[in-house]
């Protein structure tokens, strides 16, 4: 058999509830930062396609939104991609933190038992637990679901990753690459750059903001002197959500764009011209045209 013979590729969906650290171990995994991190719930709205190529596989990454109760019709798209993906991967990657499985976990498995793939329990954020407190939670999770293997893992500090990574090609059937070498994202430019403004304002702003953000890079144009200029607008759904993001002599704004454009900077290479502009779209999350022109149509 020759080397070409026993290349490997394939798909793995990393699946769970929000804020378990999925979009975390998916940068972790790829050694480079693909999908934004919050320390919100629902972070991530899309499938996130990211790549790993090694001389004996190809291992193409998809970051599913955080599996939860919806409570509008964006919330209803998330779950509908979420368990969209578990039929379309050679492997999942059930990831959960270092907690007694709850409800939402066992929805999930649920939901899992209506595949034959194969899956994974990743038990995240290990560097916050005793060791000798791990075994009895592996066991409860033993009782619940006949996983292929457990791997407890920290995305934090990257302990076990590596070896997370080498399980799941095991999984993988023989193919040819997908993808070329170089490449670590499928998603374009425009994506990266919409997704790390939103990031932004998941960090610096609370409450009721956040998730009734939706941003949208209208336009990108590389300038004579090499500066990348890019416009984007940043949709809301109530004026005094937009009076928060814009803050106090638009200072809100300006530390959004100021942290996304040296992120944009660090990312890509090139220096960033960012503008930035706020608008309301009132209940676009529960109206199925402004879900569907700020990029959330479900895949088929």
């Amino acid at each position: 058999m020759t080397a070409k013979d026993s290349y490997k590729s394939g798909f793995a969906a990393i699946v769970g509830r929000p804020n378990v650290g999925k979009s975390t171990l998916l940068n972790r995994l790829v050694g480079q930062k693909i999908a934004i991190v919050s320390d919100k719930p629902q972070t991530t709205r899309h499938k996130i396609h990211s790549v790993i190529t090694r001389e004996d596989a190809q291992l193409v990454l998809l970051d599913t939104p955080g599996i939860h109760k919806p409570k509008h019709r964006l919330g209803e798209y998330m779950v509908e991609v979420a368990l969209g993906t578990l039929k379309e991967v050679d492997v999942i990657l059930f990831v959960v933190e270092t907690e007694t499985p709850g409800p939402g976990d066992t929805f999930i498995l649920e939901q899992m038992k209506r595949v034959t793939t194969p899956v994974l329990l990743v038990i995240n954020k290990i560097d916050r637990i005793a060791k000798h407190d791990l075994l009895p939670l592996i066991e409860g999770y033993r009782q619940l679901y006949d996983f292929k293997e457990i791997v407890p893992v920290s995305a934090l500090n990257g302990e076990n990753v590596e070896r997370l990574t080498d399980l799941m090609v095991n999984y993988l059937p023989a193919g040819p690459k997908y993808y070329p070498d170089d490449m670590v994202t499928d998603r374009p430019e425009r994506f990266i750059m919409a997704e790390l403004i939103r990031e932004k304002v998941l960090h610096l702003t609370s409450q009721e903001v956040p998730h009734s953000v939706a941003v949208v890079v209208e336009d990108v144009a590389e300038r004579a002197n090499g500066v990348v200029a890019v416009r984007a607008i940043v949709y809301t759904e109530r004026d005094s959500q937009k009076r928060i993001l814009i803050g106090k002599s638009g200072a809100m704004l300006k530390r959004i764009g100021q942290q996304a454009r040296e992120e944009m900077e660090a990312l890509f290479g090139s220096k960033f011209f960012l503008e930035l502009w706020v608008k309301v779209k009132a209940d676009w999350r529960n109206k199925d045209s402004y879900i569907s022109n700020f990029g959330y149509t479900p895949e088929r």
